[in-house]
């Protein structure tokens, strides 16, 4: 470890159980990289996490795993523990398998080669959901009129588009029964909820949260959503009541349970990245335990 750094708490007056759930300081695990993002525990690997404008994915200790990566931004792990990557400059979803080789997911919808694939989750069946924004293309053109938000079926099935309304799609996560998905729009300003069925399809459009530029999102066990803002993670309860903010040094982009007991919480902002001990586990992909 590099250093160790002050926590900062702030609870909401009505709520003072944010000090029962972050436990330890902010902790600095190692820095010096040019944006970092996509944070995942690997249960062989440890943690990797991406450096997006580096084309690298790297472990903890700044060793490669993978480059060059697609400029990949979200990573997570599918239920047999392979790696499935946001490649935001190639403009695809891509699987990494044993042999090293790359498998695309996805890459296109309609004729309409994607944005920038941005973040990623897979629900316990297979199924798997990712963000389609532009902040990828860097000046190319895009072929699509939308940021989208899309469900790879577990049957390996056609892409199937969930929604097209939001402005800046970003982080996502899965309640603990699944049966909730919630997205975060970065320019808007908000989480929003709906309800999901097995096939993909979404009702109950709400908006769970308001905070400021939210990115990547986690769950606990308890269904609380621990998101990232432009003032630190934010911790709310299933109810959507802000239980508190944990400052951190950099801006947080995105954030994943990790550990052998995943009550790590790992914290990737700007050049660095971070972790801090918490005294709930966290919701981690299947293929990552």
């Amino acid at each position: 470890m590099l250093g160790i750094l002050l926590l900062a708490v702030t609870a909401a007056a009505e709520d003072a159980a944010l000090e029962d759930l972050v436990v330890s300081e902010v902790e600095l695990v190692n820095d010096g990289f040019q944006f970092t993002e996509g944070p995942i525990w690997h249960p062989e690997e440890g943690l990797l996490f991406s450096d997006i404008p580096a084309d690298t994915i790297y472990r903890a200790d700044s060793s490669v795993f993978r480059e060059p990566s697609g400029k990949s931004n979200g990573l997570t792990l599918d239920n047999e523990g392979r790696l499935i990557a946001c490649e935001h400059w190639n403009r695809r979803v891509t699987r990494t398998e044993a042999d090293g080789s790359i498998t695309v997911l996805a890459d296109e919808y309609e004729g309409g080669k994607l944005n920038s694939p941005n973040d990623v989750i897979v629900r316990s069946d297979g199924a798997i959901f990712f963000t389609d924004p532009p902040y990828g293309l860097e000046g190319r053109e895009a072929e699509l009129d939308f940021s989208g938000v899309y469900m790879i079926p577990a049957d390996g099935g056609d892409l199937v588009l969930l929604v097209d309304d939001f402005d800046r799609p970003n982080g996502l996560a899965l309640c603990p029964d699944e049966d909730v998905l919630y997205i975060a729009d970065t320019t808007g300003g908000h989480i929003r909820a709906f309800d999901i069925a097995e096939d993909g399809s979404l009702s109950n459009d709400r908006i769970f949260c308001e905070l400021p530029g939210p990115d990547g999102m986690k769950v606990d066990v308890d269904g609380r959503i621990w998101s990232t803002a432009g003032d630190g993670i934010r911790i709310y309860t299933a109810e959507g009541g802000h239980v508190g903010t944990v400052e951190f040094p950099q801006i947080p982009a995105n954030c994943a349970f990790g550990g052998e007991d995943s009550q790590d919480f790992y914290v990737t902002a700007r050049s660095g990245v971070y972790v801090v001990r918490t005294a709930v586990e966290g919701i981690r992909p299947a293929g990552s335990e």
